[in-house]
C-alpha cells in the first residue's frame, strides 16, 4: 500500500515547531486521507487544507482539535493549498462557525481542472482513478450528501474542455467526455442550486507568489506552483526550515496532470514548478497533503520529472510503433487496460502537447475532428 492510500491515523502528531498533523479521513479512490496542519500560536491556530465538506469530516476535525486542546472557536485562518474539495471542502462552515479567514491563490477557482487522479512512480504501473473507480464508491461509503456532491461535481469538472474554439463538445482531442452516473449528475445538478453557498468558500485573503504570512509564530513564503492545478500554492518556512507541499510533491504517487488546461503546455508548467521548489534552499521536513512528512525535497521533485521523462520517451515509442494515432490510440499503448479512459487520455494529451510544443511530435485533425499525432 503507498503511503496516501493509508487509512487516517486518530492520533495528532507534532511535525514541527508549533505544527500538528491532523489525519482525515477522505473515501476517494487511490487515497485514504488527508493531512490538515494546525499551526498555533498566541492567538489560536490556522488549518491547511480542513478535508472534504459535510459533518462526517466536521466532526473528525473536532475531535482531533480536542486532543491538542483546541476548538473550532480557536481558528482564525483557513489556508487552502488548491481548488479541490478534500482540501478547501471544510472551509466555508469553520469560516462561519469561526469567524476565519480564508486564504488562498488569487486564481482560486473550483473549475476545469483536473481533480486528485494520482499516477504511481512506475509507468507500468499505473493506477489512476477513473471515472469508473468514482462511480463504483456506494453511497454508504460516502456518509454524507455534501461530500457526495463535491467529489461528484470534481469529476464532472474534470471533463468539461477548457478549449471552446477546439472543441463544442467533447475533449480537446476529439475524444468523448466522460461523465459520472445519473444519479450523481443529479445529485450534483441539486446541490449546484441550493448547496453551493453551504460548502464552497469565498477567498477572503488573496494570496500571491512571495506574499508572506505570519502562521505559527513566524513568517511563511507563498510559494506558486502551478501544474495539478493552475491555483495550488506551497508555504515555505524558512527559520525551521519546513515546507508545505499540498499535492505539488507528495511522497510515493505523483499528482495528475491534465491536458484540460488554460495553460498552453501544463506539463511545462508543472516542471517549472518542481524546479523552483527544488532551489529552495535548507529544507529539512517536507510536509504533504497526503503521506508521511519526508526530508528530500529537490530529490523528489527530481523523481517526479524523471517519472514524466520516461513516459514522454514511451509515448515517442508507441508514436514510432504506431505511426499516425489518436490520443486514445496512443493511451492505450501507455497506460494498462484498467486505466483506459478520458482521464488517462487527458495526461496521454498533456504529454503529446509538450512533445508538439518542443517539435518532437506533429498534428492534424482527421475526418471525424480527432487529432492524430505522429512522434519522431
Amino acid at each position: 500500500m503507498k503511503q496516501e492510500q493509508e487509512p487516517a491515523k486518530q492520533e495528532v502528531t507534532e511535525v514541527g515547531d508549533n505544527v500538528l498533523r491532523l489525519e482525515l479521513d477522505i473515501s476517494m479512490p487511490g487515497l485514504g486521507h488527508v493531512n490538515c496542519y494546525a499551526l498555533t500560536d498566541k492567538d489560536g491556530v490556522a488549518l491547511v487544507d480542513p478535508g472534504l465538506p459535510g459533518p462526517k469530516t466536521y466532526e473528525t476535525l473536532v475531535s482531533r482539535l480536542k486532543q491538542a486542546d483546541l476548538a473550532i472557536k480557536d481558528i482564525h485562518s483557513v489556508i487552502v493549498t488548491h481548488s479541490h474539495p478534500d482540501h478547501f471542502g471544510g472551509a466555508a462552515r469553520i469560516a462561519r462557525e469561526a469567524g476565519a479567514k480564508v486564504i488562498g491563490h488569487a486564481n482560486f477557482s473550483f473549475g476545469p481542472a483536473p481533480h486528485h487522479d494520482h499516477t504511481h512512480d512506475d509507468p507500468c504501473a499505473h493506477s489512476e482513478a477513473s471515472v469508473d473507480d468514482l462511480a463504483a464508491h456506494d453511497e454508504a461509503e460516502v456518509h454524507d450528501e455534501e461530500a457526495l456532491e463535491a467529489v461528484s461535481k470534481a469529476v464532472v469538472s474534470h471533463y468539461v474542455p477548457s478549449t471552446p474554439e477546439r472543441r463544442s463538445k467533447g475533449t480537446p482531442w476529439g475524444g468523448e467526455s466522460a461523465k459520472p452516473p445519473l444519479k450523481m449528475l443529479l445529485k450534483w445538478r441539486f446541490f449546484q442550486l441550493i448547496g453551493k453557498s453551504k460548502w464552497y468558500p469565498e477567498i477572503s485573503d488573496h494570496v500571491h507568489a512571495g506574499d508572506v504570512l505570519k502562521l505559527a509564530g513566524r513568517e511563511w513564503f507563498v510559494v506558486h506552483t502551478p501544474g495539478h492545478t493552475e491555483d495550488h500554492i506551497c508555504l515555505h518556512d524558512p527559520e525551521n526550515k519546513m515546507f508545505v507541499a499540498g499535492d505539488h510533491i507528495l511522497p510515493t504517487i505523483t499528482p495528475h496532470i491534465s491536458g484540460v488546461s488554460q495553460r498552453v503546455d501544463p506539463l511545462n508548467a508543472f516542471f517549472e514548478s518542481l524546479d523552483q521548489v527544488a532551489e529552495i534552499p535548507d529544507v529539512e521536513s517536507v510536509i504533504p497533503a497526503h503521506g508521511h512528512p519526508f526530508n528530500d525535497l529537490a530529490g523528489r521533485a527530481e523523481s517526479i520529472k524523471h517519472h514524466h521523462f520516461e513516459r514522454l520517451d514511451a509515448i515517442k515509442d508507441i508514436g514510432r510503433e504506431l505511426g499516425p494515432a489518436s490520443v486514445t490510440d496512443f493511451s492505450h499503448k501507455l497506460f494498462k487496460k484498467r486505466s483506459w479512459g478520458a482521464m488517462a487520455e487527458s495526461e496521454t494529451y498533456a504529454h503529446l502537447e509538450h512533445l508538439r510544443i518542443a517539435g518532437d511530435a506533429e498534428v492534424y485533425e482527421n475526418k471525424e475532428r480527432k487529432l492524430i499525432y505522429t512522434t519522431g
